[in-house]
């Protein structure tokens, strides 16, 4: 399911409908170009989604997937033309009644204050899915460790993430394709913007 939503009205036999833009702000949103919001989608997946579209698309989103009220729909088209408002705050309540709508108050919450730890202060979210990987070895290859965790799904896709910068480990980007990794603590390795997983290395004897 997804924010593909088509809203009808009809006027002397004539049904128009208006088409969602997707979150890159070109093409109407569709699963199949990535550009789509699923209503089942994590809390903090559907809140980093809304606050990546373009700042054009804030209204129309307002007044397609929200419910809010006729009345505070308008507030909204006031505030965006006002050039003393920040139009990512706007964004931020966006996504945070997307959220509120789909998971409930404290998810809301809870998503706003993962987001802004991650993106405004640079810090990792307190709650990170974990994989404890076995290993003969004491290293590995990252282009191996993405695929076997499936952050990436293939080698070529792997290399491609390293080399535009979006692979970090503890806070550190690799840009190496032959960087090798020790398998010697628990570290963090995030993939893109949101991909979070914490390593866990378990050495066989």
């Amino acid at each position: 399911i997804e924010f593909s939503i088509f809203l009808t009205s009809s006027s002397s036999g004539i049904i128009s409908t208006t088409l969602l833009v997707g979150t890159d702000g070109v093409e109407k949103m569709s699963k199949s170009l990535g550009n789509y919001i699923a209503l089942n989608d994590p809390p903090f997946e559907m809140y980093g989604k809304t606050m990546s579209i373009p700042d054009e698309l804030i209204y129309d989103y307002f007044l397609l997937t929200t419910d809010l009220s006729p009345a505070e729909i308008e507030q909204i088209k006031k505030q965006l033309q006002d050039p003393n408002v920040n139009p990512r705050d706007l964004k931020r309540k966006l996504a945070w009644e997307l959220v509120r709508m789909y998971h409930g108050v404290e998810a809301a919450n809870k998503a706003q204050d993962e987001f802004d730890k991650i993106f405004v202060k640079k810090e990792i979210p307190d709650e990170i899915e974990e994989f404890e990987i076995d290993s003969k070895d004491e290293k590995i290859r990252l282009v191996d460790l993405l695929v076997h965790t499936k952050l990436a799904s293939s080698k070529s896709e792997a290399k491609r993430l390293i080399q535009l910068g979006g692979v970090s480990i503890d806070g550190n980007r690799i840009n190496d394709i032959d960087t090798i990794v020790e398998l010697k603590e628990s570290f963090v390795i995030k993939v893109g913007k949101r991909k979070f997983l914490r390593i866990k290395p378990k050495i066989k004897n």
